[in-house]
């Protein structure tokens, strides 16, 4: 079976080469038809590149030239049941870099004319860098009010900064409009689902670390959901594989403020609720203050599938989780520390949670 975008609500089907960013039919968000050429053996990975490469039977794509060694971040023990996984060890200090590097490689064989990217910050940082790696043109549009640190890094590299007057969503629809200008590539970690297949690895990689199995609970901070469904992703394929008998809970946390997902959840609604009350809102977190994520069917769906929950921390829970781990040697982002205020204290299962983003990102909560 050839690789190719498929629309998860028509049935719509594109190839892969076009520079069709979204579902022509509902303007919904992309999921790919892939064949794995695995399955993955874990007596060949001794040996192999110390990436996120190293899995490559399960990647969409292989022999990278953008690659800037991405990926096999440590896992540290934080108490006998929390541990947490250093992805503000990456090359651009979020995990965005993951899905941020398929996205470019993937751009970089399609030679588009320009690269157009939207954040609120990391994944238009990590888009820019893995941009300038490929020696592609590259535009990143972000709300305004965005860490005047992220914006210094997104430039650092070279691309071309547009500040929309306006939200995450606001910047979100300036960039869409953007992208569907001809010979444009939309590095969207959220429409474009190599970004998914890049960050599943991250799951592969604690399966890897910890003998071939996961813990009870996977905790990620959700907004656009991105490392939530590229989780769900990495554990059904490692069950189809045969490489696990059981799934961890899938454990999504979101701020307070800004909680949609999380209010769709508890009313046991299979879609987001009309809640035009949140968008208004504003937090700390603001890697995940997303009031509409295009993917929230999937989202719902994934963390029901897994037996998880979805989990609230509020502003004043985000400043003492930074605070926290800051004693214990660990700078996190506000964004960052949202799964560790929210299962920290846990004693009665194993979690892991991602430490995703460093706090020279936004520095200490005011």
């Amino acid at each position: 079976m050839a690789t190719a975008y498929r629309c998860p609500q028509d049935g719509t089907l594109a190839a892969t080469t076009s520079l069709t960013w979204c579902c022509p039919v509902c303007r919904g968000p992309w999921d790919l038809d892939f064949e794995s050429a695995g399955p993955l053996r874990p007596d060949a990975l001794p040996g192999r590149v110390n990436s996120l490469w190293r899995y490559e039977e399960v990647l969409p794509l292989s022999s990278p030239t953008t690659t800037l060694g991405e990926g096999r971040t440590p896992l540290v023990p934080l108490t006998d049941t929390v541990s947490a996984k250093l992805d503000f060890l990456m090359p651009t200090l979020s995990f965005k870099d993951r899905g941020a590097v398929m996205l470019s490689e993937l751009a970089r064989r399609l030679s588009p004319a320009r690269v157009v990217a939207d954040s609120s910050g990391n994944a238009g940082t990590a888009v820019a860098a893995y941009c300038a790696r490929a020696g592609l043109p590259c535009t990143v549009y972000v709300p305004e009010g965005t860490s005047p640190k992220k914006t210094e890094q997104i430039r650092a590299h070279g691309a071309r900064l547009e500040i929309v007057a306006g939200d995450r969503e606001a910047t979100a629809l300036a960039a869409r409009t953007a992208a569907d200008a001809p010979g444009t590539f939309y590095a969207s970690h959220v429409f474009n689902p190599y970004f998914l297949h890049g960050t599943k690895t991250y799951v592969y990689e604690l399966w890897e670390d910890l003998g071939g199995r996961l813990p009870d609970a996977i905790a990620v901070p959700v907004g656009n959901g991105t490392l939530l469904l590229g989780a769900a992703l990495a554990v059904a394929e490692l069950r189809e594989q045969g490489l696990i008998d059981t799934r961890p809970a899938l454990i999504a946390v979101q701020a307070e403020a800004v909680s949609p997902l999380a209010e769709a959840f508890r009313a046991g609604a299979d879609d987001l609720l009309d809640s035009r009350a949140r968008a208004l809102s504003t937090t700390l977190a603001e890697g995940i203050a997303i009031p509409r994520p295009p993917r929230a069917r999937a989202i719902l769906a994934a963390v029901r599938e897994s037996g998880g929950t979805f989990l609230t921390v509020t502003e004043d829970q985000i400043r003492a989780a930074q605070l926290d781990l800051a004693a214990r040697g660990f700078y996190v982002e506000t964004t960052g520390v949202a799964c560790w205020a929210a299962v920290g204290g846990w004693t009665d299962r194993s979690v892991v949670v991602p430490l995703c983003g460093a706090g020279l990102k936004t520095g200490l909560a005011a």
